[in-house]
């Protein structure tokens, strides 16, 4: 009898450790995916090139975005006063970075090797080192949140104001600031032509219906592109520009100098596109789906998670 109590003592101290030790399913180190941000019921879903579920993993903190660092992947949440680092080989949670309530985005630029958080509480922008050291912050302007780099510069839209802010990435110094429209949301740089392009919802009961392509020295304004409603996520291949509107669930394709090319309706209420295998995917958050298309034509569905936020992507050559 002593044995036996003995024995579910050990087992129920072996639950309550394992139940306390945060690990999630392994994703090989030389595995290319796409991934999943799910944040209604928070998970995040991996699959494979052919669109094979590869690991799930299911959270218990509200977390509301995500970032992929080589074999990192870092979560942070808006109402969430920490951000986690998990390591993708093992699934463990290696490192906690303080970041207060308030991050709206986290954006790694691969040469300077840093990690940067915007914060709409403190109305900032805060770089960390790939460990998760904080190095240095940044004031910028009403509720910081899309984010972008070149050429030593990170451009970040304040999306309650009416400016983009340009931080020097090496002093994280403020180096200049644009007039652009308030509730912008969304950037891309394309630099072989020298241009940012800007989305947005719009503002009140009038939705945006225009990218703004900007003179990326200047931030003068080149040219505005008829696209639809609420252009909001942009992801590119070699040589063309892919813009998901979440307002009319649009997918418009553009060459490189916005010269429309095809578009096609898909999802419900997208938010996320990403190019992945030579394909461009995009997430319907209402419907919880993953389109894979490739050559205009839709050529998969997945069911995934429960409200697709974001799309991430690892490729291992």
């Amino acid at each position: 009898m002593q044995r036996k109590l003995l024995f579910l003592l050990i087992l129920c101290t072996t639950i309550l450790v394992g139940c306390r030790d945060d690990q999630f399913p392994s994703i090989d180190q030389h595995q290319s995916f796409l991934a999943s941000m799910n944040i209604l019921e928070p998970s995040m879903t991996f699959y494979g090139e052919s669109g094979e579920l590869i690991a799930e993993w299911k959270f218990d903190k509200g977390y509301s975005g995500a970032l992929i660092v080589n074999n990192h992947v870092l979560f942070y949440g808006h109402q969430l006063t920490e951000a986690d680092i998990y390591e993708l080989s093992s699934g463990k949670l290696v490192s906690t970075i303080k970041t207060g309530v308030g991050s709206t985005n986290a954006y790694y630029d691969l040469t300077y090797k840093r990690v940067f958080i915007t914060n709409s509480v403190r109305n900032s922008v805060t770089s960390f080192d790939t460990q998760g050291n904080k190095l240095d912050e940044c004031s910028l302007g009403e509720y910081p949140m899309s984010m972008t780099s070149n050429n030593g510069l990170l451009y970040v839209i304040n999306y309650k104001d009416s400016k983009l802010s340009i931080v020097n990435i090496d002093t994280m110094d403020l180096h200049d600031e644009w007039t652009i429209n308030e509730s912008s949301n969304g950037i891309l740089i394309v630099p072989e032509k020298n241009t940012v392009w800007i989305g947005g919802h719009g503002k009140g009961n009038k939705a945006n219906r225009t990218v703004d392509i900007l003179d990326l020295k200047s931030g003068e304004l080149q040219h505005q592109l008829d696209v639809s409603i609420m252009p909001v996520g942009f992801s590119r291949s070699e040589d063309e520009i892919y813009i998901i509107n979440h307002g009319s669930n649009e997918l418009h394709a553009t060459n490189l100098d916005g010269q429309a090319l095809w578009n096609i309706e898909i999802g419900a209420n997208p938010f996320t596109v990403a190019n992945f295998n030579g394909n461009v995917v995009v997430a319907g958050f209402d419907d919880h789906k993953i389109y894979i298309l490739n050559d205009q034509k839709l050529i998969k569905t997945i069911d995934t998670g429960s409200g697709p936020f974001q799309l991430l992507v690892r490729e291992v050559s």
